[in-house]
């Protein structure tokens, strides 16, 4: 099993098994996305600093260091000059297929990457460049001359209409009764994210009251906005409740994953689904209702059943009990779409 990238940021002044206790501690108090996020980044900016330096990472990091990463990520080095060297930088981060073109990355992207290598300093109790007035200068202007409108996670919610015409295409065979217990798990129970469905194991779902009441509860241990010492319960109802109730049954799921991989003779296998893998669902299923294959995100799964909420015109503090959505703003951003189109104010010409 390969090592946490936590475990090459422990103070060095700890005893070895200090070091060990303060990495497992690292590991199981930060969310797996989160850990996932910070193994990507480590990669990515020790790659940048070999590009750019010549060197591997310094602890504590200089500052022209910072400064430069900054740089670097806040124009677009399309129309660069071909000797300029932070395009011949990108060039390399692009031929290790760790950056995708020259363009100016988005400035969400350069945040994160500067959160997580300065969440490496205080790992190893160290000052980062980063808190340094020049490089924080630098980095609140390059985030406001990148500034451009948020961009929809999904193109299209996943409303009612259209999970039903995907629905359509999921027959008899056992990945069709996958898909269908994904697709409406994903959708009825609030709009759960790629990670929070495959992240699911079968002991997180309770079929207890299923036989009597036709209900289903399940627990995210999981999730971007709430913490293991405070894990909800979801309900699931009706068609959802049966077309995953179908799947653990002709799945013979007893322990372990709950969503798993199809082999071709039809077999489930005994390892979990990646993320990617609901993104390459929602993309077959969208081909195969007629819809083209970037209609939807799985995004469009959560941003659906808002859009959907709003249009039978649920309580928006109902629908986020169940999205699970910390702010009232981001949700309502949902409501807000459909609700303008019933505005009387919209009418006041005719």
């Amino acid at each position: 099993m390969p090592k946490s990238p936590l475990s090459k940021f422990t103070p060095p002044t700890l005893s070895i098994a200090d070091e060990a206790a303060l990495t497992d501690l690292y590991v199981r108090g930060t969310p797996k996305n989160t850990l996932r996020a910070y193994e990507r980044d480590l990669i990515y900016i020790t790659a940048w600093r070999e590009a750019a330096f010549g060197g591997p990472l310094e602890w504590p990091e200089q500052e022209s260091v910072a400064l430069r990463f900054i740089l670097d990520h806040a124009r677009n080095l399309e129309t660069a000059d071909p000797a300029d060297t932070g395009r011949q930088v990108a060039d390399q981060l692009i031929v290790l297929r760790l950056r995708k073109t020259l363009a100016c990355p988005a400035p969400s992207t350069l945040d994160r990457r500067i959160a997580s290598w300065r969440a490496f300093h205080r790992m190893k109790n160290l000052n980062s460049p980063f808190e340094a007035p020049l490089v924080r200068q630098a980095r609140s202007k390059a985030r406001r001359a990148a500034a451009r409108p948020i961009a929809p996670k999904s193109q299209n919610p996943i409303t009612r209409p259209v999970l039903e015409a995907m629905l359509e295409t999921c027959k008899y065979s056992l990945r069709d009764v996958r898909d269908r217990a994904i697709l409406m798990l994903g959708w009825a129970s609030g709009g759960r994210r790629r990670s929070e469905i495959t992240g699911l194991m079968r002991t997180d779902i309770s079929l207890k009251e299923f036989d009597e009441t036709g209900v289903i509860w399940l627990q995210l241990l999981d999730t971007k906005t709430t913490t293991k010492d405070n894990t909800p319960r979801l309900i699931l109802k009706g068609r959802a409740a049966k077309a995953l109730a179908l799947w653990i049954e002709a799945a013979a799921i007893t322990d372990g994953p709950l969503f798993r991989p199809i082999t071709k003779s039809g077999d489930a296998l005994e390892r979990g689904l990646s993320p990617d893998a609901i993104r390459d669902i929602v993309k077959r299923r969208l081909q195969l209702a007629g819809y083209p294959a970037d209609f939807a995100s799985p995004h469009g799964l959560r941003s659906g059943f808002l859009t959907q909420a709003a249009l039978n015109g649920a309580p928006i503090q109902a629908a986020m009990r169940l999205s699970l959505h910390r702010s009232v703003s981001q949700a309502q951003r949902y409501y807000d779409d459909v609700e303008m189109t019933d505005n009387p104010a919209t009418d006041l010409l005719d």
